[in-house]
């Protein structure tokens, strides 16, 4: 397959994370790569930017690879990724590192170091009653709970810095990072009027938040939060109501973003993924993935990751790639 750069072409009808606007507000360097026919018919795209830091030269994917035809199997993305492999090396990257969670990739190039990974997803086509009905017995008696008691959903801009006040809360609670007040702001602006924040408020304070980048294609709940001690149910009525509100803007599909494979049972992996499952959302199979094309750099990135965090997704999960435990090949 001939792989080359395209014309940014994004329409409501694909993934909000191919628009260009917020490509450019994530990236200074950025693109759509598309894989082409020997007939010459588009057959996939593949939005990509790239990520300097110190003497890195990073690319990441904010989106998987976007088929632009029915008829396009495993095996035609497996050959795109090879030939998107060689692109990379052409523009002087250093690596290829791991995507953000929401992007779900079907394979992944020959020698790439790979994960299985996944993400929970419901199907919005289907009436708002069978949705309800999918929902865990308990799931929506909290919900019952906490609209009985008062709790209230509210959306609009005004929330965006509460909002990312209690995702960092969180994050830090987990002793992860999360990016800066400005990042944040510019991640908002380049989704536009295709980013929506949503609180849980009771009697006064902000519970819980989450904010959603969506177009039709899907709407991705991509930044949650929630006060340490919450009252019941407000994380679980927000996610229902934005489900609901997605529902009648005619968006397809509802993603969770990002989910372990068979997590340590006990583990907050396995409460997350519980979570995400007892809304009805099914759980799609696929792979997360990096690869070298420098390779003394790709050894420094790796001792880097490992120092500053243990390590990043990839070299948490591969061990699972081949574990006829997880089902995964």
């Amino acid at each position: 397959m001939r792989v080359q750069p395209v014309e940014i072409n994004w329409h409501p009808g694909l993934p909000i994370f191919a628009k260009e606007s917020f490509l450019k507000a994530v990236s200074d360097q950025y693109g759509w790569l598309g894989g082409f026919a020997e007939s010459g018919e588009l057959r996939c795209v593949l939005p990509y930017t790239i990520v300097r830091k110190a003497i890195f030269c990073m690319v990441r994917f904010r989106v998987e690879t976007i088929p632009m035809i029915q008829a396009f199997d495993i095996a035609d993305e497996r050959d795109f990724l090879n030939g998107a492999i060689g692109f990379f090396k052409s523009i002087g990257a250093d690596m290829i590192i791991p995507a953000t969670t929401n992007t779900i990739f079907r394979t992944y190039p020959d020698g790439a170091d790979a994960a299985p990974y996944g993400s929970y997803i419901i199907d919005l086509t289907q009436p708002e009653d069978v949705l309800w009905r999918n929902v865990a017995k308990i799931s929506r008696q909290n919900i019952g709970t906490a609209i009985k008691s008062g709790v209230t959903i509210r959306a609009g801009a005004e929330y965006i810095d509460a909002s990312y006040a209690l995702v960092r809360e969180t994050f830090k609670r987990s002793k992860l990072p999360f990016m800066s007040h400005e990042a944040f702001r510019r991640y908002v602006a380049g989704l536009g009027e295709y980013g929506k924040v949503m609180v849980a408020d009771f009697q006064g304070t902000v519970q819980s938040s989450t904010f959603y980048a969506f177009s039709n294609h899907c709407a991705y709940a991509i930044y949650g939060g929630n006060l340490a001690e919450t009252h019941q149910g407000t994380m679980k009525l927000l996610q229902w109501e934005a489900i609901r509100l997605f529902l009648k803007l005619g968006v397809r599909r509802f993603d969770f973003v990002g989910a372990r494979i068979d997590p340590e049972k006990g583990s907050k992996q396995e409460a997350i993924n519980s979570f995400k499952r007892r809304f009805g959302a099914t759980l799609e199979r696929g792979y997360m993935w990096k690869y070298s094309l420098h390779p003394v750099k790709y050894r420094l990135y790796g001792l880097a990751a490992r120092l500053r965090s243990g390590g990043d997704i990839v070299d948490a999960e591969r061990h699972k790639l081949n574990d006829p435990g997880t089902g995964n090949t």
